[in-house]
């Protein structure tokens, strides 16, 4: 895998001034993949129990910029935990806080910035979403830790990323219930696949430096473990329209979803990072496919 690496330095991100490009980096501004994958969670649920549409655009305007600050504040810890380990592997050894661009206590710095705009968005929501969204900081912490210490990180990021459902789910309806928790479970499913496929990109590099995943744990045998993943979502998902009450709509849309997750299945190739990586950046598309299934659910 010799040249594949994380950093994009180009685009937009080229064209801020020097001083801004490695927090823009270590934030993943760069990459805003993980930011969709952040906020979709949190897209179904608005889509599914906002009271109105005023309130449901307010509510996705908050979770859009929530989704990108916090996932920004989540990659500055996992790199400040992973720093002596990414200079190891090659996909991440430019990352700026392993390549030394910045400095531990600037990151630190940073991330109190980011944590300052994410926690202004947190205040805009009801007190229960609030409460939630502090509870939110465990997993988010103790997801690096995990990889040194279970075959399944992939679940402890499930559990972390999938918290927009169970979150919006509070800021539209004041409360949490058997829908939220279908949903959550389903975010968790999906999460669960899309990160293992993720995880193959650094199969080798990370049995050699002691990083534990569900990639080295199943290696051949990805594809039908991914498969119950992706088919344990779609259920989900479908329980979650039920409990509900989502028409008939909702059903027939979700055979989207669930044939570009098929899709993922058959194309998945363990050996080829580049695919990987293409497949995983897939889930944005699964992702609105379920928010628009949603939608036509509740007209």
């Amino acid at each position: 895998m010799q040249g594949f690496t994380d950093i994009r330095a180009e685009g937009w991100v080229a064209r801020l001034p020097a001083a801004w490009r490695p927090y823009a980096l270590l934030a993943r501004f760069d990459r805003p993949i993980g930011a969709w994958l952040l906020f979709l969670p949190g897209l179904w649920a608005i889509c599914l129990a906002a009271p109105g549409r005023a309130e449901g655009v307010r509510l996705t305007l908050l979770f859009a910029l929530g989704a990108l600050v916090m996932r920004g504040a989540g990659c500055v810890v996992n790199d400040l935990w992973d720093r002596e380990l990414d200079r190891r592997v090659a996909r991440t050894a430019g990352r700026p806080l392993a390549s030394g661009a910045v400095a531990p206590a600037q990151a630190l710095a940073f991330l109190a910035a980011l944590s300052a705009v994410g926690l202004a968005v947190l205040l805009q929501l009801n007190a229960v979403a609030i409460a939630l969204g502090v509870l939110s900081l465990v997993p988010v912490v103790l997801y690096p830790l995990a990889k040194r210490v279970t075959d399944f990180p992939q679940l402890v990021l499930g559990l972390t990323f999938g918290w927009g459902a169970p979150l919006g789910y509070a800021a539209a309806t004041g409360g949490v219930d058997g829908v939220t928790a279908a949903l959550y479970a389903a975010a968790i499913a999906w999460i669960l696949g899309y990160d293992t496929i993720y995880a193959h990109q650094d199969r080798e590099d990370d049995a050699l430096v002691g990083i534990r995943s569900t990639a080295l744990r199943f290696g051949e045998r990805t594809r039908p473990f991914l498969a119950a993943c992706y088919a344990a979502t779609v259920a989900l998902l479908a329980l979650a329209g039920w409990l509900a009450g989502l028409g008939w709509p909702f059903f027939a849309a979700l055979a989207l979803p669930a044939a570009l997750l098929a899709r993922q299945v058959a194309a998945l190739d363990i050996h080829d990072p580049a695919r990987c990586l293409r497949l995983f950046k897939a889930n944005r598309e699964v992702g609105l496919a379920v928010a628009l299934a949603i939608l036509l659910g509740r007209l």
